[in-house]
This record gives structure tokens, sequence and C-alpha cells, in this order.
């Protein structure tokens, strides 16, 4: 997967890549992807009108229950690389973000996260919460469900 859908909100942050995120050779290490992720990630949940700090204090919590990495070239020590994410996939407990690195027009990695709603009290699974069905049905690119009494 590369690119995100056109039909979908997506939202883009740029990194310069750090000394500390390279190995001896100048390449970043693998798990700095996942921190990049997580940066557009955040970005992107913060303009559906809600940062994800709020969605913790509303007593939620999207929990990574599994990670996929592809590599295709490698990013190294001083160079800025743009990585964007998108909603991949809602439903009704779980949510897979999609993302791909790239430095200029060369795509150096693409991967997914995916989530599952939690109670923050209980730390068990939960449906999507009401007040994030509107915002996150829009990351989706699905139909806004209307608002239930």
């Amino acid at each position: 997967m590369a690119s995100p859908p056109s039909d979908r909100p997506h939202a883009a942050v740029e990194v310069e890549v750090r000394y500390a995120e390279t190995d001896q050779m100048g390449v970043v290490h693998h798990a700095n992807y996942l921190v990049w992720f997580e940066l557009a990630r955040t970005r992107l949940c913060a303009e559906t009108g809600f940062h994800y700090a709020e969605i913790e204090r509303s007593g939620y919590l999207l929990m990574v229950v599994g990670a996929a990495l592809r590599y295709r070239s490698a990013a190294r020590y001083g160079d800025r690389v743009a990585v964007t994410a998108w909603l991949e996939r809602l439903a009704s407990r779980a949510v897979t973000f999609a993302y791909e690195v790239r430095r200029g027009a060369d795509l150096l990695a693409t991967g997914t996260t995916e989530h599952l709603w939690v109670e923050a009290a209980s730390r068990r699974p939960a449906a999507l919460p009401g007040h994030l069905r509107g915002p996150f049905a829009r990351l989706a690119g699905m139909p806004v469900p209307e608002e239930r009494p």
C-alpha cells in the first residue's frame, strides 16, 4: 500500500532524521519508523478536532494491537522525510491507520497500525465512543452517522 486514497483526509509531518535515530552506518533504526507513525497519527487525530490527549481525558484509549512495516529504501542521518497517515479501516471496536514515509518522491517505507478502543478505567474493549463516531467516519471516508438522542 502506498499513498492515501484521494477521497480520504490525511495528515503529514516532516521529520529531520537525528543522529540518535541511526545506527553506526547512519541508517535509521527500524523502531524509529513506529515513532514517526505515531507523530503522523497524532496529527491526524488532532485534525478530527480531538487531540489524542482529549480522547484519553474523555475516558478512552486507542490501544495498539498490531503493527506492520515494509521497508523499501533507507532513510539516513540528515534526511528530511515526510510521514503521512490516514485512516484505512474503521470498525465498531477497531481502527487501522496506514502510513507512508517519503524522502521527496522516493517511497522509503509503508506500514499500518491496528488499534482497539478501550475504556480507560476498566482497560476493557469498548465500542467507538459516540462523540467520536462522526469525526472518525469522516477520516475513514464513510458516511457520517446521524446523532442518536
